[in-house]
């Protein structure tokens, strides 16, 4: 039992004192998992914007396909990129294997469904409420749905937000395509993964329980988000 208590002991002396080694990490998963976000919320929000106002055939279909992606296995889609990225693929070209590029791209590819799908159902009961009135107004399609994403973007950061939680947490993706370089592809969750194997737990455990503060931390400010929003149109 010391041993634990020790190691734990250990952690927050690495917290504490700010290790570089640490900070890196802590630097390199933010960087890789808001770039993706970012590049998410913005297909995604468009995406699911269109299915939720427009129709047209396979629409049911594009849906039942979004939901259903939301599950992808992340070691799945590690692999697909792989392929696409190796030498080999189609993208060999650019070079992007084992780079922070290609963590962005593999998260992306990720988090896209989970936000499509999810602003989807926000943007959709926001058209039941005020179709009528915007078709009265003469709005056309995509203007509704531009509109409708500006109406509900307080709920929408929630999605965001919960895309975020999730890239943050994912380690079979980038574990793949990034290799889990040293100093160069090594993020919070791979780190863990590496640590501890090797039995250094104090690194282990500080990027852990960070890592925990931080997906506690974001599911705080969307939980705010979401009640704010609600004050503030109720």
């Amino acid at each position: 039992m010391s041993w634990i208590l020790d190691a734990f002991a250990d952690a927050a002396a690495l917290a504490v004192a700010a290790d570089a080694r640490l900070i890196a990490i802590i630097g390199l998963s933010l960087k890789v998992s808001l770039a993706a976000v970012t590049l998410a919320a913005v297909v995604g929000g468009l995406v699911g914007a269109a299915v939720a106002v427009g129709r047209f055939p396979g629409r049911r279909a594009l849906i039942v396909l979004l939901n259903a992606a939301m599950g992808l296995p992340p070691v799945v889609v590690g692999l697909m990129v792989y392929l696409l990225l190796s030498r080999a693929g189609p993208l060999g070209g650019f070079g992007l294997l084992f780079t922070p590029g290609a963590m962005v791209i593999a998260q992306f590819v990720l988090i896209t469904p989970i936000v499509a799908a999810l602003a989807r159902q926000v943007i959709e009961d926001a058209w039941r409420e005020y179709e009528e009135q915007l078709r009265s107004l003469g709005v056309s399609t995509p203007r509704a749905a531009l509109t409708l994403l500006w109406d509900t973007r307080y709920s929408l950061v929630t999605v965001v937000l919960a895309g975020l939680g999730r890239a943050m947490a994912e380690v079979g993706a980038v574990m793949i395509v990034g290799g889990n370089i040293d100093g160069v592809t090594r993020v919070m969750t791979t780190a863990i993964a590496l640590e501890t194997s090797k039995g250094d737990l104090p690194l282990a455990l500080a990027l852990g329980v960070i890592l925990l503060a931080i997906v506690l931390a974001l599911n705080a400010l969307a939980y705010g988000v979401r009640e704010w929003s609600v004050r503030r149109h109720g």
